[in-house]
């Protein structure tokens, strides 16, 4: 860890408010509507849980964007930023379960500081280099070292084991939150059979294979489901309002 997780999250937020502001200008970024409020509401009972697994990730400042384009894809930048796009909700369908479970993968992401992991070592082989990351706010070094920095942590594939470990932990979050784990399984199972004979869809191209995933996630659920019934004898605002007291 090379590069310090403030400069990370700094960088990543330059990133995540260009992006929107992007999408706002070419009239793409939901700021209302059923489909933003359903993926607000998802991700406040998955952050109702991130204190499991992180204490100063309930003091993130959580935010969730829509993008309105036909893009299967999603993120979460370091310190809590979160990206869906219309295309990975809307073309395959997916359930309340389905995007806990790709929110929950990419939170996971984030608590374990997986994409600080890629820029530290961007740093080590000098693709980046500390007066870029030291650059003043708003000028145009700051913006280029902010999109070199976005590359590192959305671009390139995870390694095996971090991938394991988003998973895992993903899952785990889901559970708790209350949503069903077996829609692990089926969401990468709908990936799977609309990735068959066409190129894989962005989210899934920096992803192991779906069968690899599919047999490891039916092998985490027996750990989990207990989790989730937990969880659902509880109400989602007493959940949120337990975790606030801890």
């Amino acid at each position: 860890m090379l590069v310090s997780a403030d400069t990370v999250e700094r960088m990543a937020l330059v990133s995540y408010t260009r992006q929107n502001r992007d999408a706002q200008q070419a009239g793409k970024l939901v700021t209302k509507g059923p489909e933003l409020e359903r993926l607000k509401r998802i991700a406040t009972r998955l952050q109702a849980q991130v204190g499991t697994f992180r204490d100063d990730a309930v003091k993130w400042n959580w935010q969730v964007s829509l993008i309105d384009a036909p893009v299967q894809n999603a993120t979460c930048a370091p310190g809590g930023k979160i990206t869906f796009y219309t295309g990975l909700v809307r073309q395959l369908k997916m359930t309340d379960d389905e995007i806990a479970i790709v929110m929950g993968h990419e939170i996971a992401h984030a608590l374990r500081e997986h994409g600080r992991e890629r820029v530290s070592q961007a740093y080590a082989q000098n693709a980046l280099t500390t007066t870029a990351l030291a650059a003043a706010p708003n000028s145009a070094a700051q913006i280029e070292a902010a999109n070199t920095v976005a590359h590192y942590l959305y671009m390139l594939p995870n390694s095996r084991q971090n991938e394991s470990e988003a998973d895992a932990m993903g899952l785990e979050l889901a559970a708790r939150a209350g949503y069903r784990p077996e829609a692990s399984v089926a969401v990468w199972r709908k990936m799977q059979a609309q990735d068959k004979g066409r190129q894989q869809a962005q989210f899934t191209s920096t992803h192991p294979s779906h069968q690899t995933r599919i047999t490891e996630l039916t092998a985490m659920l027996p750990k989990v489901t207990p989790l989730y019934r937990a969880a659902a004898t509880v109400p989602p605002a007493a959940q949120s309002s337990s975790r606030r007291s801890q």
